[in-house]
């Protein structure tokens, strides 16, 4: 009986079909182009913010000496987000001390008595508007101990509605997010289990070993010479 076309196939060998396995670094690019996504996706969804600040300077008086007032800066920055001052600037801000804390920053140097006041928002008004309020009510509860302390705080500069908002920007964000991801992925390559070489004494040794066990024991073959002896 004839065989058909379709038993003709099912006899032929199947080759098994290897896939080429991927380079070792793979995963360093992949991290990266992930990190480079989410961070493009964070600016751009992410609202904008603004930061205005406003600055006061601590002036001694004619009896008080320079060293005085640099030290009373940097008190008076430790309070400008106390809850007595943020009490003073809440009429003026619009806002709750609550959330007037967390939209308001106060920076002083060590080696100049002038306090940096920082208002950040989403709108750029209300980022000037936080600034100058919380920079009046600084300078208003500090000027009413100006006679016992001999150092009073003055507006040097005026915070202004910004341009530009301070949050980085969607390429930026991507930018970090490129650097996060290839950081990550170089660390994981660094940290990852090594792959055990293949041994090539034991690959060549095998068909020898193969060889040997095909032969016949030792003492199979003395056996067979005495039986044959033995006939």
């Amino acid at each position: 009986m004839a065989e058909t076309p379709d038993q003709k196939k099912s006899d032929r060998p199947h080759r098994r079909v290897t896939l080429p396995r991927p380079p070792a670094w793979w995963p360093l690019p992949v991290v990266a182009l992930l990190g480079l996504a989410a961070g493009g996706a964070y600016g751009v969804l992410k609202a904008p913010e603004y930061a205005a600040t406003s600055y006061v300077v601590a002036v001694p008086d004619d009896t008080t000496e320079p060293a005085t007032a640099l030290g009373f800066a940097q008190a008076y920055a430790r309070i400008a987000t106390s809850s007595s001052t943020l009490a003073y600037a809440q009429p003026r801000a619009g806002l709750s001390a609550q959330k007037l804390r967390t939209q308001v920053r106060a920076e002083t140097s060590p080696e100049s008595p002038m306090i940096a006041i920082t208002g950040t928002s989403k709108s750029p008004s209300e980022a000037a508007d936080i600034a100058n309020a919380v920079a009046d009510a600084l300078s208003l509860s500090s000027n009413q101990a100006a006679k016992n302390t001999g150092v009073q705080l003055l507006l040097f500069n005026q915070a202004v509605a910004p341009a530009a908002p301070a949050s980085a920007s969607a390429p930026v964000s991507g930018a970090v997010g490129l650097c996060a991801g290839g950081l990550l992925g170089g660390l994981w390559l660094l940290a990852r289990p090594r792959r055990r070489a293949e041994d090539p004494v034991s690959d060549a040794a095998a068909p020898v070993a193969g060889e040997f066990a095909s032969l016949p024991a030792q003492g199979e073959h003395t056996d067979s010479k005495e039986k044959e002896s033995v006939r």
